[in-house]
């Protein structure tokens, strides 16, 4: 997979060559994003209606950014595997970009979805664990259902509590684009 540095892609965003799409949910978008970058939820993310979309030729180019760059990876194969080979990760995501000082927009500060995933499964887990004390042992299993499941979304880097989260009214914005 190709990659790109913030500071490399500030260079060729500044002398207008390059299309940026951001591929968090809208409020992590719209609490934070690179100036210049449109957001296209991975959860939505379709990478022909992206393409036929854009300014610049399909041959030119597309970036992709997210936080940290974990879901713009994850963007960059849903693009390959519908053939389009041009796509380009940022290196460390919105919060390398931040971090390089580069132009970001500010919005409405929000919860991260990787802040709620560990909110939702450490409230599931204590619940599970007091209802086996209290009420019955067999509640234990909730426990038990929730650690499977970060241990599969710690080995296939897939979570599904965190693609349901990304689904909920909190963490959609009405406005999703530039």
């Amino acid at each position: 997979m190709n990659t790109i540095s913030p500071q490399a892609l500030n260079k060729l965003r500044e002398s207008g060559q390059c299309d940026l799409i951001d591929v968090r949910t809208p409020a992590e978008y719209q609490e934070v994003h690179a100036s210049d970058a449109v957001n296209s939820p991975l959860d939505r993310l379709a990478p022909k209606q992206v393409m036929d979309a854009r300014n610049g030729s399909t041959d030119q180019p597309l970036y992709v950014i997210c936080k940290s760059g974990n879901r713009a990876g994850k963007a960059c194969e849903k693009f390959v595997a519908a053939g389009y080979e041009n796509v380009v990760n940022v290196e460390g995501g919105t919060d390398a970009w931040a971090s390089a000082g580069l132009p970001v927009v500010r919005g409405k500060k929000t919860i991260s979805l990787e802040r709620q995933v560990r909110i939702a499964a450490g409230s599931l887990v204590l619940l599970g664990a007091l209802l086996a004390i209290f009420v019955h042992p067999y509640f234990a299993g909730l426990s038990a259902f929730v650690g499977a499941g970060l241990m599969f979304a710690g080995i296939t880097d897939t979570c599904g509590m965190g693609m349901l989260l990304a689904k909920m009214p909190w963490n959609q914005a009405p406005s999703c684009s530039k």
